[in-house]
């Protein structure tokens, strides 16, 4: 699936997200563990920013001046509604140009969206994002090696990719990061986050 499917699937589902039917601690717990290892609080960004805020609540709170992206229209126009002096971009990663340097950047649930073939490229362009000493979280499939697959669970089709997990770390090293917190936070299932601070230039 092209992301810009992906974006058309969330438009019609964007209800699944409403304050009765979502659990809006979701991720809160594993962020706040990933901005202890955080040495500035300067631009932040939240990739797949979704309609919720929750995380653009959580770097508010912690002194960011936080971002939004997300490649579904109807999740951008909810956010807005939300918070409407903050920053909010609708756009695909893939091909988004990033227009500043940020101390922090979350892609939770989100970029496991994007072609397998785009993985490399796009956490390359997040890490290059990156301040040095800047900290990225992201969630993606812990599988052993990498992989693709498409789920009806939400209703529309959604497609999933994964370089698994010595994938994702040993290209974050080669990135010029470390890893700072790795967990598989749902076992017995294959959701797991990693927490990275970027050390230098690649």
């Amino acid at each position: 699936m092209k992301p810009i499917e992906i974006g058309e699937a969330y438009d019609q589902i964007t209800h699944l997200w409403s304050s009765e039917n979502f659990n809006l601690k979701n991720g809160i717990e594993q962020h706040e563990k990933a901005i202890t290892f955080s040495k500035n609080t300067g631009r932040a960004l939240d990739i797949g920013c979704g309609c919720t805020g929750r995380f653009i609540d959580l770097l508010l709170k912690h002194s960011y001046q936080p971002e939004g992206l997300d490649i579904s229209e109807k999740m951008i126009s909810l956010t807005r509604e939300r918070h409407p002096d903050i920053t909010l971009h609708h756009g695909d990663i893939c091909s988004w140009s990033v227009p500043h340097k940020y101390d922090f950047i979350t892609a939770w649930d989100s970029i496991w969206h994007i072609p397998l073939e785009e993985q490399k490229s796009v956490i390359s362009k997040i890490i290059n994002a990156l301040n040095p000493g800047g900290v990225f979280i992201f969630s993606f499939g812990a599988t052993e090696a990498p992989g693709e697959h498409k789920d009806s669970t939400m209703g529309p089709e959604v497609y999933y990719s994964t370089l698994g997990t010595n994938g994702f770390l040993s290209l974050l090293i080669k990135l010029g990061c470390v890893c700072r917190h790795f967990e598989m936070d749902q076992f017995p299932e294959l959701h797991g986050y990693i927490v990275v601070e970027k050390l230098k230039a690649p």
